[in-house]
């Protein structure tokens, strides 16, 4: 079977691809199956499943000890892909990420995928915890950035267990793409020495790249020049999301350090509510869109969380 990056190097015309999230603890996986039954008539190249660590608060009892309780959790993203792979026959591309999770976790979750027949990944670090966990897992026993959770997957495929016990390599080793941020990661110090790490990783085995989610095209295009410059030759896959909500305006810069041009600023601060802002939205990814494949992209990426709808919409004009 083809890993995700050949696929997309063969892509003879437009492609199609979204990221989804796994239901919250307790939920059913009717939800994750709307969406793909809203989607999947644009023929997805893949599916992307996100992984999310736990979230936790502590609270003090009445005998003066904590109580430690987890408020978010979203488990079951290696089921989840499976489940999609088995109902739907779309090739999925699970989250792996390092925070939040030990080495061993990690280890048991490949060799879990290993045995459903799943081999490709997309290797994050992941979002730190939005509050301090005094409990958390202790550094070394973690992956600290995804260039190490690279290495984790490399030995894997060599038959390198944590253990230093060698066994027989997989039959078909995991592939994996990574994350590219056009404008940034919030952590790097600037863009070249992101970049710089970007080509570590890509030197390392990814296959492709994944953007951050942007909405100035001007970004992602100088982007992927500098990453040529560079020597990073594989595909660079830019990740659009439409905006659903009035708030996003500013929310989403917060959140995922993103800017949003003056122009669709302006359209955004004449909507009275979400409903104008989901069309302008609409507009605005449709607009994205077009401007990319007229440019040569060959895949386009959609983020879906609470927008199944306008990414319907947006592939609907354009696929």
């Amino acid at each position: 079977m083809k890993t995700a990056g050949q696929l997309i190097q063969e892509l003879t015309k437009p492609g199609f691809s979204f990221e989804l999230l796994p239901p919250m603890k307790g939920n059913s996986i009717k939800g994750v199956y709307r969406t793909i039954d809203q989607l999947k008539e644009f023929n997805p190249l893949f599916i992307n499943i996100t992984s999310h660590r736990e979230e936790a608060v502590y609270r003090n009892t009445e005998n003066g000890l904590f109580e430690r309780r987890v408020i978010r959790k979203r488990p079951g993203t290696v089921a989840v892909a499976a489940s999609i792979q088995h109902k739907y026959g779309i090739k999925v591309i699970p989250h792996i990420i390092c925070s939040g999770f030990t080495k061993s976790e990690t280890e048991y979750a490949l060799i879990d995928l290993n045995f459903l027949g799943i081999h490709d990944l997309l290797l994050l670090r992941g979002d730190k915890p939005r509050r301090p966990d005094p409990l958390d897992v202790p550094s070394g026993e973690v992956n600290a950035h995804a260039i190490d959770l690279i290495g984790q997957v490399n030995n894997l495929n060599k038959g390198i267990f944590l253990d230093d016990t060698l066994a027989e390599a997989f039959e078909t080793p995991f592939s994996y793409g990574v994350a590219g941020y056009p404008e940034k990661h919030e952590e790097a110090p600037n863009l070249d020495s992101d970049i710089y790490w970007l080509k570590k990783k890509v030197e390392a085995g990814a296959e492709y790249v994944v953007t951050q989610m942007f909405f100035d095209n001007a970004k992602y295009y100088a982007f992927v020049e500098r990453c040529r410059q560079v020597g990073i030759n594989v595909p660079i896959i830019p990740g659009l999301k439409p905006l659903t909500f009035l708030n996003q305006l500013t929310v989403l810069p917060r959140i995922f350090h993103v800017d949003i041009p003056e122009d669709f600023a302006k359209e955004l601060r004449k909507c009275k509510n979400d409903e104008e802002a989901t069309r302008v939205g609409v507009e605005w990814t449709t607009m994205q869109s077009k401007d990319l494949l007229a440019n040569g992209v060959n895949l386009i990426h959609f983020y879906t969380l609470m927008a199944t709808n306008s990414v319907r919409q947006v592939a609907s004009a354009i696929y």
